[in-house]
């Protein structure tokens, strides 16, 4: 049973038993709201489909957070991303409320200002999926069995990256003359050769490179799944003037500052909408020319074919060529 009484402050307290357990109580504005939740709650406990929101109704945001930091993020293929979405979470005017207190359209709205502040939707998308777990392992792990995420319920904004730009040789000798450092303008050539990924350039290491084979062993990828790329005599070329770190990694640069500048020296060579990514896309074109697909897809590490043919941007006038 369930006895509703009002307290000094004017508020309504709620206060229901359970079955060999303590009391369970929660306070409301208004009567009619506590005679509500009672209500509820009984019925939820006559279907059996009770779930305790104590533990949601006291943690907030901020505080889940922090401890998808401590206990998830070193789990993480890319831990310092991960944090950075966290730190994007945590400046959200809801990060103080309850979990159980987030709604959808707080969400949503969040979604929106992040896009009124010209964030890329891909940025966007990232976060609300690190917001996503966070409710989810709240829910399954944490003791929040009655939380609802709302993250599920709103629209994501759409991704639409596709690039078909293609980097000139002349191009890449430009931007590797304009940078100062020999290392950067070394990861330049390599990822034009072999179409890695920045992530996979920037975590190889001189243990799983065979130069008598002529392979490069990548045992963890952006998609889970190892695999070990073939080397040109052009990659051959750069690894073996390389010299070789302490510390066994075939390059130092960290993934973001690798990026920085490669755009600070792409615009002192004076050239324009070009990314590090597109060297990626340029090797794979160059690759299609030689490589049947079910052979580039084994190289560049795509599992899907749809991604290859993303990837792949042949020129009419090569085509033209091969029809003649």
């Amino acid at each position: 049973m369930a006895t509703i009484t009002q307290r000094e402050s004017g508020r309504w307290q709620a206060k229901v038993r359970r079955q060999g357990q303590s009391p369970l109580s929660r306070t409301f504005k208004t009567k009619a709201d506590a005679e509500a939740w009672a209500r509820k709650f009984e019925s939820e406990q006559e279907r059996g489909i009770w779930r305790d929101s104590a533990e949601a109704d006291r943690t907030t945001l901020g505080d889940c957070l922090d401890r998808y930091v401590r206990e998830q993020v070193p789990r993480k293929r890319d831990p310092a991303r991960e944090r950075s979405h966290v730190d994007a979470l945590r400046a959200l005017p809801f990060a103080g409320r309850a979990m159980s207190h987030i709604r959808s359209a707080d969400v949503a709205a969040a979604r929106d200002a992040w896009a009124l502040a010209a964030h890329a939707p891909a940025t966007i998308v990232r976060r609300l999926a690190v917001l996503s777990r966070v409710f989810n392992v709240a829910r399954r792990e944490w003791g929040m069995e009655s939380l609802v995420n709302p993250v599920e319920t709103i629209t994501k904004p759409i991704i639409s990256n596709a690039r078909d730009r293609r980097v000139s040789d002349k191009e890449i000798d430009a931007i590797c003359a304009a940078t100062g450092s020999a290392e950067l303008a070394a990861f330049i050539r390599m990822a034009v050769e072999t179409a890695m990924r920045r992530g996979e350039l920037c975590a190889l290491r001189w243990e799983h490179v065979d130069l008598r084979a002529c392979t490069a062993h990548l045992p963890h990828t952006k998609n889970g799944h190892a695999r070990t790329v073939p080397l040109s005599s052009g990659a051959l070329k750069v690894l073996r003037e390389l010299p070789r770190c302490i510390d066994g990694q075939v390059f130092s640069m960290r993934p973001d500052s690798i990026t920085q500048a490669f755009e600070r020296a792409a615009e002192r060579a004076g050239i324009e909408n070009v990314r590090l990514h597109d060297l990626r896309h340029e090797a794979t074109s160059r690759m299609a020319d030689k490589l049947q697909a079910h052979e580039l897809a084994k190289v560049t590490g795509h599992r899907d074919m749809r991604m290859v043919l993303r990837y792949y941007h042949p020129r009419a006038s090569d085509l033209a060529k091969k029809l003649g």
